[in-house]
């Protein structure tokens, strides 16, 4: 066991208060706390504790279905302490009016607050993250964008802005973990759990959640993944095949050739598959009418948005999202 720079009377307990919303991510939440147990154990003594709170007390089912018993409802914290907000599944509807007052409440008392996946949410609905720097879960990343453009959202493993900080989700919680006890408690701390989790590889504020585009499609072709990287940076305003390939030094038939090869579909078939994509998350994840998703994702009109969304899902939008309604009650169609 390293010994400790520090003496006992210079280390005082830390404590973290874990809120469980519905539906949470259980990996970002065990991960975050374990990172505390294990750095109990650097120098046997309790620098960190922590108190599991809900919405009312009761237990709390993850994502996976698995049911987490609480320590308590939710309760005044200490100006010292650290909440941490643990989100996962449906979180609009997870939101409600309770939790962010009682968040609203204890950020006015200076507490710093944390939000773990999709926990950023959360804190952006509460008015937390208005003029701040944040990161949520690549697969939010659209909806957050249309709903809260007062945040300034990156694609980030993680971010921290003041007293205010936010994880992507994921083993991404353990990177937030570390970077906070590095500040806090120095980096011998943090490097000793790191390695006792087998975490070989700590990540910044500078890294990115999702994999590299060659990573992601299995291809190493420098000007395929240049391509593929346009289109996912024009969602709302699709360029044309034949401009991507001028941009690349390709001629059209060139182009074609390559993702036929590569992907086995056209550059045409995979551009939409990308709308497409954007446009499903959005019609599960926003209020947004199906006129404005479309739009969103460069569809003239709402007709042809209907007629390719079908061919892709076989659903319409309408369905998708009256779908998503009685999933969620609190979620109802706008159109």
């Amino acid at each position: 066991m390293p010994s400790a720079k520090q003496t006992p009377a210079e280390t005082k307990t830390r404590n973290y208060v874990f809120l469980l919303l519905d539906q949470f991510s259980l990996v970002p939440f065990s991960t975050a706390l374990d990172a505390l147990r294990i750095a109990n154990r650097f120098d046997k003594r309790l620098r960190y504790s922590w108190h599991i709170v809900s919405a009312d007390g009761a237990p709390v089912a993850c994502s996976n279905g698995t049911k987490i018993m609480p320590d308590s409802g939710l309760e005044d914290v200490a100006r010292e302490d650290t909440v941490m907000i643990c989100g996962g599944l449906e979180i609009d509807r997870t939101s409600t009016k309770p939790v962010m007052n009682w968040l609203r409440r204890e950020a006015r008392k200076g507490v710093s607050i944390g939000g773990l996946c999709t926990g950023a949410h959360t804190m952006a609905k509460a008015g937390l993250l208005d003029g701040k720097k944040c990161t949520i879960h690549w697969e939010n990343y659209d909806s957050f964008t249309e709903e809260f453009d007062e945040v300034e959202l990156y694609k980030s493993v993680y971010m921290i802005d003041g007293n205010r900080f936010t994880s992507a989700g994921g083993t991404s919680s353990l990177d937030l973990m570390l970077k906070l006890m590095a500040t806090r408690d120095g980096e011998d701390i943090a490097n000793w759990v790191a390695d006792q989790c087998l975490h070989t590889n700590i990540r910044s504020e500078r890294d990115e959640q999702r994999l590299s585009i060659p990573t992601r499609i299995g291809v190493r072709h420098p000007k395929l993944s240049t391509v593929i990287q346009m289109m996912e940076s024009n969602i709302e305003e699709p360029v044309s095949p034949s401009v991507l390939a001028q941009d690349v030094g390709m001629s059209t038939r060139q182009l074609e050739r390559l993702f036929s090869r590569y992907l086995s579909r056209s550059p045409k078939r995979y551009y939409m598959e990308l709308r497409l994509q954007k446009a499903r998350n959005l019609l599960m994840q926003t209020e947004m009418s199906v006129i404005n998703v479309a739009l969103a994702c460069g569809f003239a009109s709402p007709s042809h948005f209907s007629k390719c969304y079908r061919a892709q899902y076989d659903t319409t939008p309408y369905r998708e999202r009256g779908s998503q309604a009685s999933r969620n009650p609190d979620l109802k169609p706008i159109d």
